[in-house]
């Protein structure tokens, strides 16, 4: 199973060990139990913002959902050590592409922040469906040029620019025109 798969069982099993039912889940993250079956079953490639409310409803972070070992102190990433990629949507209105996320520091304990390496495919799509969690985001470009939509702005970044912004404002990133793009975010939210 690779670990894309693993984060639907790991949301299902936390779930189970603390007694929440669908129903309950879907109230407390604002999610429908349709929603929350499809990431449990892996049948849908969710978007980090649903991922960040059921986190939150079941009081945990959104790495818990990547981490296989858990290390207390500092944690080095040896460039080639975050080869391994988890797939999510980039909640593109047509298409189901995907951002490749690689955590940084996944094996690190009780951190309050998410670093990822992300590669960012293109699409056809112009519609894309903005979301908003609790928390905040820096994003800087690789490689590429990416475009973020924050509120009713848009913004397009390459190579060597950065954003930091409050997640709680609806946003959406992609990749700008029909180019791939990598990208270091940092990602914060509050347990």
């Amino acid at each position: 199973m690779d670990k894309s798969n693993k984060v639907g069982v790991r949301i299902k099993s936390l779930r189970e060990g603390k007694s929440i039912t669908l129903e309950q889940l879907a109230q407390q993250s604002g999610l429908t139990i349709n929603q929350i079956k499809k990431i449990e079953e892996n049948e849908c490639l969710p978007s980090l913002s649903p991922l960040i409310k059921i986190a939150r409803a079941l009081g945990v972070r959104l790495g818990t959902f990547m981490d296989d070992v858990e290390a207390v102190g500092p944690i080095i990433c040896r460039k080639g050590d975050a080869v391994e990629t988890i797939n999510f949507s980039n909640n593109a209105i047509k298409e189901c592409t995907h951002m490749e996320y690689q955590s940084l520091a996944q094996s690190k304990n009780d951190r309050h922040m998410e670093p990822f390496l992300i590669n960012v495919k293109p699409s056809n799509d112009e519609k894309f469906e903005a979301s908003s969690h609790e928390g905040e985001e820096f994003i800087y470009v690789l490689s590429g040029t990416i475009e973020i939509i924050y509120g009713k702005s848009e913004y397009q970044l390459e190579e060597g620019d950065s954003i930091y912004y409050d997640s709680i404002i609806s946003h959406h990133v992609h990749a700008y025109k029909e180019h791939d793009a990598r990208i270091l975010a940092v990602i914060y939210t509050p347990v």
